[in-house]
């Protein structure tokens, strides 16, 4: 059976699912998203994907195409509709269709997009094995809290990663690190204090990171919010990265340096499993 997908008020089936070529998503970039993970049918952290797709609508001025009810009816709807036991909702609102001119269109009205796809998130790999990174230049624009599909610069990030024969890419700028292609940078320095850049215009505020950072609050682990060098990393006894679709996979080795002794480290697993037991009992 085709996938079924959502676009502007109706369910089909992928292969006819169609959007005007007169939409500013496809012509401008002129859109944000969110991805939501599910785990046995379920919503992870959707509330707070919610509350962070409002944001980056309301700093674009971009009307929401819809209720928050009803952003959530139609997420549930494709995960039965497509049996989504585990993998990924996905989510975009684009300005809307309007003769292509640079100005926001006065009579458009904002698109939105949805679809699931199936992906192992609790048993991949990569969260066992962790996984190997570079470093890049940052060459995205200035807005990076704003969760836009602007995504060139992180599709050449993440290729350039995979033809060096790792996984993902750090991208820094000035020295320090911003985050991963998709995804944010922690490191643990040799004192065990757990680092990851403070939030700002240079990063996303992800939430699986801000998830994290409230259950190391809770356990008492001391961290600490501030921008690291790419030095710092190389030389942390433990790195890994966070994100709704991968959760927390630690990083073993950057630009051939290995983290530590090039094994997961021990705060990594702790708290992927922390999240993951929290995150279902949170569930939608």
């Amino acid at each position: 059976m085709s996938r079924i997908v959502y676009v502007n008020g109706e369910f089909v089936a992928e292969e006819n699912a169609m959007i005007s070529v007169f939409d500013r998503g496809f012509l401008f970039a002129d859109a944000v998203y969110e991805v939501s993970s599910v785990l046995q049918g379920k919503l992870i952290d959707n509330e707070a994907h919610i509350k962070r797709l409002h944001r980056s609508l309301g700093e674009l001025n971009m009307a929401a195409p819809a209720t928050d009810e009803e952003i959530l009816r139609v997420q549930r709807a494709l995960i039965e509709r497509n049996n989504l036991h585990e993998g990924l909702i996905y989510l975009q609102v684009s300005r809307g269709a309007a003769d292509r001119d640079f100005p926001f269109p006065s009579n458009a009205k904002s698109s939105l997009v949805m679809f699931s796809q199936a992906k192992e998130i609790m048993d991949s790999p990569n969260a066992k094995s962790g996984i190997k990174v570079i470093s890049i230049p940052d060459i995205r624009w200035k807005r990076r809290d704003i969760k836009t599909v602007g995504l060139l610069a992180q599709v050449l990030a993440k290729q350039a990663a995979i033809d060096a024969g790792v996984t993902d890419a750090w991208m820094v700028e000035d020295g320090y690190v911003t985050e991963g292609s998709s995804n944010n940078a922690f490191i643990v320095d040799a004192d065990g204090k757990l680092i990851t850049r403070h939030l700002g215009s240079e990063i996303l505020p992800g939430i699986t990171r801000a998830s994290v950072l409230q259950m190391v609050e809770s356990e008492s682990i001391v961290f600490e919010e501030r921008a690291f060098t790419l030095d710092e990393a190389k030389n942390a006894t433990e790195a890994f990265i966070t994100s709704a679709s991968t959760f927390v996979w630690p990083v073993v080795e950057i630009d051939g340096t290995l983290i530590g002794d090039g094994k997961p480290g021990a705060l990594a697993p702790r708290l992927r499993e922390f999240y993951i037991s929290n995150s279902l009992a949170r569930a939608v």
